[in-house]
């Protein structure tokens, strides 16, 4: 029996550069579609157009308008394939609407794999049955967030205040993270996870919708199995507008995913 999640982004090639998908009903968040999703969607075609380069390493999305569930297509147009890399645009479309634009390269991350030299410092979480799981969110929120059933998301108690009205207004949201059915993550879901958790502005005191206007993500590594720590945190908010820079930590302390989006602050 297969994945919940390679069910809801499969896609299937209707011509050279062309695969349709089916945007499913349960990735659904407020009104829309969401974004990490679609990208991992976008991704997942983008992979079944450079056979031999199977790992998505960069990947810059231009959000034009809101999808919603139901038939699309992935316009793909390989711009280079070398040696190790290769580079291709890609549209997301509904109909006549382009829902997403973007840029990507890909590669294998089998590749230099053992090259790993960092500063960065790995978030310092208490155990996952020691952190606030999303099943305690009212029913009503979790009616309006189906997607909220794909996962089960573990938030650090320091950074849930938002949720009882009492925001830590720092700007930091980080959890532990894994699919709802198991499923053990790999770099098309990582490019869904830098986009999974609400809005880092929730600990602002500012909760509501903010639409995604540009999403950068980096795959740096395959992840270990197991739970993942995701860390967003935001610095700046100026003419209605907030980044949202995301961590991605596997189980063996390795980052593995990074992103930085620019979205609309909550209205």
């Amino acid at each position: 029996m297969g994945h919940e999640f390679d069910s809801h982004i499969d896609v299937t090639r209707e011509s050279d550069g062309l695969y349709s998908a089916d945007l499913n009903a349960g990735w659904v968040v407020g009104g829309g579609v969401n974004g990490g999703y679609l990208l991992a969607v976008l991704g997942n075609a983008l992979r079944a157009a450079l056979p031999g380069k199977p790992d998505p390493l960069s990947i810059s999305a231009y959000y034009l308008s809101a999808s919603r569930p139901g038939p699309a297509q992935v316009a793909i147009d390989v711009r280079r394939d070398g040696g190790s890399v290769a580079t291709a645009a890609a549209d997301l479309r509904q109909g006549d609407d382009v829902r997403i634009t973007a840029l990507a390269t890909y590669g294998d991350l089998d590749l230099g794999a053992d090259d790993v030299r960092t500063t960065a410092v790995e978030p310092d979480m208490p155990a996952p049955d020691d952190c606030v799981p999303t099943t305690l969110a009212p029913e009503d929120v979790r009616r309006m967030a189906p997607i909220m059933e794909r996962f089960d998301i573990r938030f650090h108690p320091a950074n849930i205040g938002w949720a009882v009205g009492q925001p830590s207004g720092e700007g930091v949201m980080s959890a532990w993270f894994r699919l709802a059915d198991g499923r053990d993550p790999d770099p098309i879901l990582l490019l869904a996870i830098v986009d999974a958790l609400p809005p880092v502005t929730f600990d602002l005191g500012m909760p509501g919708w903010a639409p995604t206007l540009e999403l950068t993500a980096h795959v740096r590594a395959k992840p270990a199995p197991g739970w993942l720590k995701v860390r967003h945190a935001t610095r700046n908010m100026a003419g209605g507008m907030f980044e949202e820079d995301c961590e991605v930590w596997d189980s063996a302390g390795r980052l593995v995913a990074q992103s930085r989006q620019l979205a609309r602050q909550p209205r």
